[in-house]
């Protein structure tokens, strides 16, 4: 009984943080063009490959992928739990111990990046306009969430789960739970760089809400 008292709260918990809106700062240009993406359940945050502030390519380097391809205009990552990216390929994948692990913030995480030649804005695709200081922040959160060495150059996580020939897994900093899932990753980034998004929420709707037109 505790159990299921517990699962509404979360969920209830969950639905009205989501439902309360931060709104975008006002005032700033529009001088960065980056997307909200999401499969359904998980979310991206997509940038620029290349702009004045940073070339991503650096760190997220081609070579990762197996496409090795340098003509990519955009970059999508998402941060989340490396049990999930790595063992669950699909929902019938789902081990009872992968899923407790991520639950509880009792495994490692991974950063999933995907190179892409254009994107679309469509009902699973937002178009966002941001300002050159508001990317500076956005691009500073990314960051901060990789595992890096001393000299800025990022782990890459040697594995056959990927998902094409353009992505590729980085270890990341962070424990993934209820709480913090990533989605909450995704929203913390559009918050942090002053972009419309939820209170908290642990899933995709939420931020997806924000958004429709």
């Amino acid at each position: 009984m505790i159990f299921f008292a517990s699962i509404g709260v979360y969920l209830l918990s969950a639905y009205i943080l989501s439902s309360l809106t931060i709104e975008a700062e006002t005032s700033a240009a529009d001088e960065i063009e980056i997307h909200i993406i999401t499969n359904g359940v998980h979310t991206d945050i997509v940038v620029p490959t290349e702009t004045e502030h940073i070339a991503w390519s650096d760190f997220v380097k081609h070579e990762h992928t197996q496409s090795a391809d340098s003509v990519y205009k955009y970059l999508a990552l998402g941060w989340g739990d490396k049990g999930f990216y790595l063992e669950t390929p699909t929902w019938s994948d789902l081990k009872a111990s992968v899923a407790f692990k991520a639950a509880f913030g009792l495994s490692t995480t991974a950063i999933h990046t995907t190179y892409y030649k254009k994107m679309k804005d469509s009902e699973t695709c937002k178009r966002i306009m941001i300002s050159n200081e508001q990317y500076t922040r956005l691009v500073d959160f990314i960051k901060s969430t990789f595992q890096s060495d001393g000299n800025g150059q990022l782990f890459p996580i040697t594995t056959d789960a990927n998902y094409g020939s353009t992505d590729a897994f980085y270890e990341a900093k962070g424990s993934y739970s209820l709480f913090n899932t990533c989605n909450t990753w995704s929203n913390n980034a559009l918050k942090i760089s002053g972009q419309k998004c939820c209170v908290w929420t642990a899933f995709d709707t939420g931020i997806f809400e924000k958004y429709k037109e």
